[in-house]
């Protein structure tokens, strides 16, 4: 069941446009050139409940913006938006209510006071009993592991136990939909694992999440659906598995040869990532243009194999990919 359809959002800004010289300042002052820029060009999706969705795209595509109308910090310029049954900038209060947002370079807490504290003025916002209160934050507390951290002032917390301590502050008042903007931005391993674990046990509990990120790590080990975003526009709308053969069926091979390798240019369907030796290379194959059989028949058969090893293409690599080749569509 959708608990949020967004249909042909779109978002234009106006802004002004002059040249670096004193001239170009002189003539602004009279008149500007006014520039619209398309933050987002009619962009349509549903988000079933329970669903954990990243929202990834390049810097300047709209992920920030489209964040910020499903939150109801901006209106949109046209389109709709349905989110648990409200228009997220029209019931703005009621809204909030029922979702929680945490922003990895801004802070919900207090600096100057224990993130406990913190909890205390959310309890009071959002009106939470105080048994249901007690009960929540003892099991974020321990799951999250900052039983000895939120007593202390903020300021004195290392930026991972601050972030577990957002998150909390976020998950409080038991909200259905948490959007995440970069969570785990500058964590250690240690840290962005106990979060990642946080988040899906959330998740298996019913909270539906969207994330936006960089961090191609948190994509591949959380979301189970991703829409990619670039220029505006929805590129790309699918699961993880898909978006990995969304280039054809792909396989990375390093691969170790008794006698020297061939030059694989005049190769279908095998491209070089890495001539180690003479005999050792990392490949790039496409099983839907080579079959891997009859590519493991060839190097065998030819120039004896020692070793082979074989594994998926790094999301990395297929989400940059998906990036140049979206970004050569729009300039044609």
């Amino acid at each position: 069941m959708a608990i949020m359809k967004i249909k042909e959002l779109r978002k234009t800004y106006l802004t002004h446009e002059r040249g670096s010289s004193f001239l170009d300042s002189l003539k602004s002052l009279v008149k500007r050139k006014i520039v619209r820029v398309e933050a987002l060009k009619g962009i349509s999706f549903d988000v079933d409940e329970g669903e954990m969705l990243g929202l990834l795209g390049p810097n300047g595509a709209g992920k920030s913006t489209t964040l910020k109308i499903l939150t109801g910090v901006l209106y949109p310029t046209s389109g709709e938006a349905e989110i648990m049954g409200y228009v997220p900038w029209v019931k703005r209060k009621q809204y909030v209510a029922g979702i929680g947002a945490v922003f990895g370079q801004k802070s919900q807490l207090i600096w100057d006071i224990p993130p406990l504290d913190s909890f205390e003025m959310n309890r009071a916002i959002y009106n939470i009993p105080t048994e249901m209160y007690k009960k929540r934050l003892s099991g974020m507390v321990e799951l999250l592991e900052v039983g000895g951290h939120v007593k202390k002032p903020t300021r004195q917390l290392s930026l991972g136990e601050r972030m577990k301590c957002e998150f909390i502050m976020a998950m409080l008042h038991d909200p259905k939909i948490v959007f995440l903007d970069e969570p785990t931005i500058g964590l250690d391993v240690i840290a962005k694992e106990r979060i990642r674990e946080f988040i899906l046990e959330m998740n298996r509990k019913g909270t539906t999440f969207v994330l936006t990120t960089h961090d191609l790590d948190d994509v591949e080990k959380m979301a189970r659906r991703v829409i990619v975003v670039n220029s505006g526009e929805i590129v790309y709308d699918d699961n993880m598995d898909a978006l990995c053969r969304f280039f054809g069926n792909r396989k990375l091979v390093n691969l170790a040869t008794q006698k020297p390798l061939p030059d694989f240019s005049n190769m279908s369907g095998v491209f070089v990532r890495n001539m180690i030796t003479p005999h050792n290379a990392e490949l790039e194959l496409d099983t839907d243009i080579l079959e891997l059989n009859q590519f493991i028949k060839l190097m065998n058969d030819d120039y004896i194999l020692s070793d082979l090893t074989m594994k998926p293409p790094q999301i990395e690599s297929v989400i940059k990919e998906l990036y140049i080749t979206t970004n050569k569509t729009t300039i044609k």
